[in-house]
């Protein structure tokens, strides 16, 4: 079973959210709580997965963000956004989160978005925006990065595409034939290469570089 934690300040998010991930047989809500007693939730329920509301009034959510990245095991953490949070997304990927979801991410695409997270996959809304892309680019990660992208193999690009799709390790070698390890080297290549530091730098940096689909509809995949 998928843990998951809900942290956002509305109760209508929450048990929304709740209820359309509790009808899945892989996935567990452990609690859905506002973001001051997110920190306290996250060490006695031990959640795998995190989707944490970026801004709320008792708490900010990018505060909640690096205490749980700051816990001995933290949890996968993902924000909930809306359309004009860009700044505040590009500060949260910055920062350690493993992608975000807009509030109004279709119900059937939510199970799947969990346990692409849970899996070690990157999730960005198929609305992500150039600001996010160029905001975030241009705060963490140096413009030789883009050129970098030039420099990859044909088979680092492709592991690249698919990394930034959203899909895990083990995915990605069912999709090239690879076995997990050899594909754990190429990742590794890959943000070398890229002198990046996560698997949501290097997509973004896709994303800049054109490498994706202009209409690939990414929601983790």
């Amino acid at each position: 079973m998928i843990r998951v934690l809900v942290v956002d300040d509305e109760a209508l998010v929450r048990m929304g959210f709740q209820h359309i991930l509790d009808c899945a047989d892989d996935i567990e809500v452990v609690a859905a709580v506002t973001g001051g007693q997110a920190v306290r939730t996250v060490q006695e329920s031990r959640p795998d997965v995190v989707l944490l509301d970026i801004r709320m009034p008792d708490v900010d959510g990018l505060t909640v963000l690096a205490e749980l990245l700051r816990l001995p095991e933290p949890p996968v953490v993902a924000m909930l956004t809306t359309f004009d949070m860009d700044e505040y997304v590009a500060t949260a990927l910055r920062s350690g989160a493993a992608g975000f979801l807009l509030k109004d991410t279709d119900p059937e695409q939510l199970p799947y978005l969990v346990r692409t997270l849970a899996n070690g996959g990157v999730v960005l809304s198929s609305t992500v925006t150039r600001t996010v892309v160029d905001g975030y680019l241009d705060g963490g990660v140096q413009e030789s990065a883009l050129s970098s992208v030039a420099r990859l193999t044909e088979r680092e690009r492709a592991v690249l595409v698919l990394l930034s799709e959203g899909l895990s390790n083990a995915d990605i070698g069912v999709r090239m034939h690879l076995s997990v390890g050899t594909v754990k080297d190429h990742v590794s290549a890959v943000l070398g290469k890229l002198a990046v530091g996560s698997r949501v730098q290097a997509a973004l940096v896709a994303e800049r570089s054109g490498l994706l689909r202009p209409s690939r509809g990414q929601e983790g995949g």
